[in-house]
């Protein structure tokens, strides 16, 4: 059976966190987390990272069904893009021409991926991501020499963005603020939640060696607010800072909002700490937010989709159905030999019963050979046969005519046959005569014989002699006289 959990991966140049989700919860709940580094390791840190996600995966002995990537912002660009179109299909089918006039630069080494923001009749307002294309197949094929294929690789903050969205209530009019040792996030609300949904809007920028997070959070969020023009207003700003350096009530009068914390680590894990694999809490929030990409039902914002298609599932498929016809042919070929074996046993049983049968067949038949006829042939050429002796030796022994008739025939026969030296050929008995064929040694003999039938009590109805040398032949028929 399938494994139901997924993996995310949050992947930056030389770092990754891997997060294991559990699908049985809607939220989707960590099963474990662990972080790797590639040691300044940059021409081959694809590489690198690909082999310690992998070991890391196979000591944990974690069992997943799909991967999905979340791409650090170090690695793509962000661009806010106007298309004419409003249908998904058409902007698709356009995006990267529109791309390529805002961008002013070709974009043929280029993955583009997009979100709709808002859409109106004269168009629609697009974020634009960019990636080139040899980093994205650096990462790919890094993961596949490893046994690990992605399905999606996102933006890190759209993976974060479905994080807040699947794991935080009451998100309206929220905007949330997320700062990691070099980056910060900001998800605003625009005609809905902060969460995956359509037209919610994102920002990226550089936190770098910044020691004013503070001031720094607050330029980016008070320029964040032209974002959700035509939008929820923005009434509250919950925040989470991995140096936790930001002072929220201050932020919150430089804003003019009501300002809090967020919890990413409580949100991530029920424990009340994270593991010690896994310090890095915004990337473990990412790294989750990509792995419940399978929860999504819009399309998702996938670099992928551009220039390499996810193949996983066709792979899969492939291979059930490769192992389905090798089974299927396995079992007819043993279905085969079971009846072959079976046909040769009654094979070499028929061939018995025939050499038994051949025997038989030749002494009843005289001498007369079986040779290539069927079974059902001899046994027919047998039934006729018994017919024809029985229609030559049927004696219905019950009645008394007959009986009384031999009876009468050897009485005489006894009486004379030492006197005539008599000679019987054969005796054919009838419910109406007997016919009597045979020889004595002269006509007076006949004669005396067939005075001695009289005499029994048989009427000689007809008879026919003929003389030879030394024997005097008879055909003699005679009924029981009437008493």
């Amino acid at each position: 059976m399938e494994s139901e959990n997924y993996l995310g991966i949050y992947i930056s140049k030389d770092t990754a966190t891997v997060a294991c989700v559990d699908s049985g919860g809607k939220a989707g709940g960590i099963v474990g987390c662990f972080s790797v580094s590639a040691d300044g390791q940059a021409e081959a840190a694809p590489h690198v990272l690909a082999s310690l996600i992998s070991q890391g995966c196979a000591e944990r002995d974690w069992e997943f069904s799909e991967v999905a990537v979340a791409l650090d912002c170090a690695m793509f660009m962000q661009h806010n893009v106007h298309s004419e179109f409003s249908d998904t299909k058409q902007i698709a089918a356009t995006i990267r021409f529109d791309a390529e006039e805002a961008l002013a630069t070709d974009v043929t080494d280029v993955a583009i991926a997009f979100q709709v923001t808002s859409s109106e009749q004269e168009g629609s307002e697009l974020t634009v991501f960019t990636a080139q294309k040899k980093i994205l197949s650096d990462v790919i094929l890094s993961l596949q020499s490893n046994g690990v294929d992605p399905m999606s690789i996102e933006p890190d903050v759209n993976c974060l963005s479905r994080f807040v969205g699947r794991k935080v209530s009451e998100q309206a009019g929220t905007l949330f603020g997320v700062l990691s040792g070099r980056s910060g996030y900001l998800i605003a609300p625009s005609g809905g939640g902060a969460g995956p949904q359509k037209g919610c809007r994102v920002r990226t920028f550089l936190v770098g060696s910044t020691k004013d997070r503070n001031g720094l959070l607050a330029r980016e969020a008070l320029m964040s607010t032209a974002l959700t023009r035509g939008g929820e207003q923005i009434n509250r700003v919950k925040v989470f800072d991995s140096a936790g350096t930001v002072d929220c009530q201050q932020l919150g009068e430089r804003l003019g909002v009501e300002a809090g914390e967020v919890d990413l680590a409580r949100l991530a894990s029920d424990d009340a700490e994270l593991p010690a694999d896994c310090a890095d809490t915004v990337g473990l929030a990412i790294a989750c937010g990509a792995a419940l990409a399978h929860l999504e039902k819009a399309p998702l914002v996938n670099f992928r989709e551009d220039f390499m298609p996810y193949q996983g599932k066709k792979v899969r498929m492939r291979k059930t159905l490769r192992y389905l016809s090798v089974s299927v042919t396995v079992l007819l070929i043993a279905v085969g030999l079971y009846f072959q074996t079976q046909l040769f046993g009654i094979s070499k049983y028929r061939g018995r019963v025939r050499d038994k049968l051949a025997a038989d067949y030749s002494t009843v038949l005289l001498n007369q050979k079986l040779g290539d006829m069927t079974l059902k042939g001899a046994l027919g050429r047998l039934n006729r046969e018994k017919n024809k002796v029985a229609q030559k030796t049927r004696i219905d022994l019950g009645d008394e005519s007959i009986s009384s008739k031999l009876t009468q025939v050897l009485d005489a026969f006894n009486k004379c046959a030492a006197k005539t030296r008599l000679n019987i050929e054969s005796v054919s008995i009838s419910t109406k005569n007997i016919v009597i064929t045979g020889d004595t040694s002269s006509r007076s003999n006949t004669l005396h014989f067939r005075n001695t039938l009289k005499a029994s009590g048989l009427e000689v109805v007809k008879e026919t002699l003929n003389k030879e040398p030394n024997r005097d032949k008879f055909i003699i028929t005679v009924e029981q006289m009437n008493k």
